[in-house]
C-alpha cells in the first residue's frame, strides 16, 4: 500500500477526528472518509478546528467537508452522514485500509475495536479527556487490541471531553500522533501495539508498546468475539 492508494475512514469528526483530517488532507492519501452524525456546537468550536461560526447547526462531516475542500490540495473526500452502529459497522470499515477512531464514547470505540478486527483492517484508536491523551495502533491482526487495554463496555456512566472538559491543545498533539501511527501503518512501519499518552500537566509524552492479553475475547487464544452483537455495544449516547 502507498499514501497516494491509501483509503482512511475518521470515526468521530469532533476535536480529535477535525484534527486528524486536517493533517491527513495534507499527507498525500487517496481517499478520506468522514463517518458522524452529529451538528456543530458552539461548544465545539475550541478545539473542533475545521468548524466557524457560520458551521453552528450544520452537520459536521458536511462542515468538515466544506472546509477540506477549501485547501489547495487534498484527498478526494467520502462522507458517511451516519453513526457508525452495529448494523453498519463492518460494511463501512470494509471500504478503508485504515480506521482513525476518536468518538466520544466507549460504545462506538469497541464497535470500532471489533469491526475492524472481524474485517482484517488496522484502526487507530484515541481519546483525551481533561489533560490526558492517549492513542494506540492495532494491526490488521488485531494483537493486542483496544480489548487488551480496556476489556468491555463499562457500566454506567462514564465521562467524555464534552462533560469533563478538555484542553483544546491536548486534541491537537494526540491527534498529530495518531495520523503518525495511522501514517506509519500505511508505509508498512511496524508500529502495531504502540501507546502513546500524553499528559497536558507535566508536559510529558510516552511511547511504549502493550502485550496481548492471552485471555483477550477479541484477539486472545480462544476468542469469543466472531460476530457484532448488537447488545454488546449499549450506552445511554445510543439513546435518541
Amino acid at each position: 500500500m502507498t499514501r497516494e492508494s491509501a483509503r482512511l475512514l475518521i470515526v468521530g469528526v469532533g476535536g480529535l477526528g477535525c484534527a486528524a483530517a486536517l493533517a491527513l488532507a495534507h499527507s498525500g492519501i487517496h481517499l478520506l472518509g468522514l463517518c458522524d452524525d452529529d451538528e456543530v456546537e458552539r461548544s465545539n468550536l475550541h478545539r473542533q478546528i475545521l468548524f466557524g461560526d457560520e458551521h453552528v447547526g450544520a452537520q459536521k462531516v458536511v462542515a468538515a467537508a466544506h472546509t477540506l475542500r477549501s485547501l489547495r490540495s487534498g484527498p478526494q473526500l467520502r462522507l458517511h452522514r451516519e453513526r457508525l452502529l452495529p448494523e453498519n459497522a463492518l460494511s463501512i470499515v470494509r471500504q478503508y485500509d485504515v480506521v482513525i477512531e476518536g468518538s466520544d464514547n466507549f460504545a462506538t470505540k469497541f464497535l470500532t475495536a471489533d469491526a475492524c478486527a472481524l474485517a482484517r483492517v488496522p484502526v487507530v484508536h484515541a481519546s483525551a479527556v481533561r489533560w490526558i491523551g492517549t492513542t494506540l495502533a492495532v494491526g490488521d491482526g488485531a494483537r493486542p487490541c483496544y480489548r487488551c487495554l480496556f476489556e468491555d463496555v463499562p457500566e454506567g456512566f462514564v465521562p467524555n471531553c464534552s462533560g469533563a472538559g478538555v484542553l483544546g491543545p491536548v486534541v491537537g498533539l494526540i491527534a498529530a500522533a495518531q495520523v503518525d501511527l495511522a501514517l506509519a501503518l500505511i508505509d508498512g512501519v511496524r508500529v502495531e501495539g504502540q501507546l502513546v499518552t500524553f499528559d497536558g500537566r507535566t508536559d510529558s509524552v510516552r511511547r511504549r508498546d502493550i502485550a496481548s492479553r492471552p485471555d483477550c475475547a477479541l484477539c486472545g487464544r480462544t476468542p469469543i468475539i466472531r460476530r457484532i452483537d448488537p447488545a454488546t455495544y449499549v450506552l445511554p449516547a445510543y439513546a435518541g
